[in-house]
């Protein structure tokens, strides 16, 4: 048996180790994103650098754009030159270097305090796009064509990138509070550093050569070729799919990022947060959907398997993730109408519950089966440029989000969140529709193993 078949729960080891280092990866992002806008937004005094929020906002959405963008760089570096693991193990790095600097003395590097934050953010960026795209891209190596195993095996990935995000919610906005805020950035940075030195330490034992070798020498080595060939009919048609369903996340990211933007502004300044005496710290709402994630996750995962042939297939889902994305915004609606057009008056903490509670429920619909499919659909040689695409089309959502949120003191909280929720209304809609289309161009993508199909598979791993 080789490293890389040790089964967990069902699953290869290998999978485990990549939920565990997405999770420290994911704390030490979510805790940096948590106190971002705070920290621009907080007076000088305090330690902030005493931005308008206008300002902080639409650098939140231009840094989360990048964020998400440079994936493209990144899977092509990595399908072509680095392989997925060295494309992990150097993102890694240049993440932690990017959390430290934030966490620097305004002048530790004698660039000023602005410009050492701006060479943080860069660093962030960089390292993330190496990163992204390939982690999720070996959780889908790990499993054969047709395994049904595949979808699971993302919920549980994604269970460990929300155990991370919960975690860095309330470790950020604790060690904020009690420290200040480059306490919070060095927080992020320990993370960091953890899941490096869990990829340096167990990769080879628990992934064996999965990720070792770029995805395009790959293929032409399984095609016996020595030169690229073109794209088939069905792996274009595939390819469509990812691109369609794709620009259906937009909209739901351009929505669901709020959270780290707008709504983050809106639980500082028009929630009440008190419970008795004790004051809830406004980055601990960050926690509330990979809080919902963890919990919510493994009952949709139960519902899937009790469906049986029942069960929706991928654009479907989407197009459900598009109408509690919707459901969400309604709870944003209601607690504008609690305020009466008065901004003095506090908002009830419910409501937010509410939305990051819809919210998580279409992130569930959408974030995992949308990652499990570009790892279906996509062609060997393109597998991590694809995933990067995928991301890229998310920056296109976080920069929106950031210019909508921006444009609050314009537009009125109203306007955007009924906006939204309209938006994501006419996109489900839109999708249901074209639903059985998109399923004729994956070709049987989704179509699981017969029972004595994944017998035999695991007969073949184990020999």
């Amino acid at each position: 048996m080789t490293n890389q078949h040790h089964q967990f729960f069902g699953h290869p080891r290998g999978l485990f180790l990549l939920f565990g280092t997405e999770l420290w990866e994911r704390f030490s992002y979510y805790a940096m994103r948590a106190i971002l806008v705070l920290y621009l937004t907080d007076a000088t005094m305090n330690g902030g650098l005493g931005w308008s929020t206008k300002d902080a906002l639409d650098l939140y959405g231009i840094y989360t754009g990048l964020v998400y963008i440079t994936p493209l760089i990144g899977g092509y570096l990595a399908d072509n030159y680095l392989g997925q693991r060295r494309s992990i193990l150097i993102g890694g790095v240049l993440m932690a270097a990017g959390q430290f600097t934030l966490a620097l003395p305004a002048d530790a590097l004698g660039l000023g305090s602005l410009h050492t934050f701006y060479l943080g953010l860069g660093l962030l960026i960089s390292g993330n796009g190496l990163f992204k795209p390939n982690i999720s891209t070996m959780v889908g190596d790990l499993y054969q064509e047709g395994d049904n195993r595949r979808d699971g095996a993302f919920t549980i990935f994604y269970m460990g990138i929300n155990l991370g995000a919960l975690l860095a919610g309330v470790v950020s906005g604790s060690v904020t509070n009690s420290f200040g805020w480059k306490a919070g950035f060095i927080a992020a940075g320990v993370g960091m550093l953890v899941s490096l030195v869990m990829q340096m330490t167990l990769a080879q034992s628990w992934l064996g050569d999965i990720g070792r070798e770029p995805a395009a020498k790959r293929d032409l080595a399984i095609k016996k070729s020595s030169k690229k060939e073109p794209l088939t009919k069905e792996e274009f048609d595939r390819i469509k799919v990812i691109l369609v369903m794709s620009l259906f996340t937009i909209v739901f990211w351009a929505g669901f990022e709020q959270a780290g933007g707008l709504m983050n502004i809106y639980t500082q300044q028009y929630t009440d947060r008190m419970i008795g005496g004790f004051e809830v710290p406004a980055a601990w709402f960050q926690s509330l959907n990979p809080f919902f994630i963890i919990t919510l996750a493994p009952v949709l995962a139960v519902l899937w398997v009790k469906l049986g042939k029942r069960e929706p297939n991928s654009p479907v889902k989407f197009a459900m993730a598009m109408f509690f994305l919707a459901l969400g915004f309604l709870c944003m609606v209601g607690a504008v109408m609690e305020q009466g057009g008065d901004t003095a008056v506090k908002t009830s903490m419910l409501w937010l519950v509410g939305a990051f509670f819809f919210h998580t429920l279409g992130e569930l619909c959408l974030s995992p089966i949308g990652l499990s499919l570009v790892t279906k659909l996509a062609p060997l040689r393109l597998a991590s440029l694809m995933m990067g695409a995928w991301f890229g089309c998310n920056a296109i959502a976080n920069y929106v989000a950031g210019y909508v949120g921006s444009h609050v003191g314009e537009l009125g909280a109203m306007a955007i969140f009924s906006g939204i929720a309209v938006t994501a209304t006419v996109s489900g809609v839109i999708l249901l529709l074209f639903s059985n289309t998109l399923v004729r161009w994956m070709h049987g993508a989704e179509s699981p193993m017969s029972n004595a199909e994944q017998v035999e598979e695991q007969q073949t791993q184990i020999a």
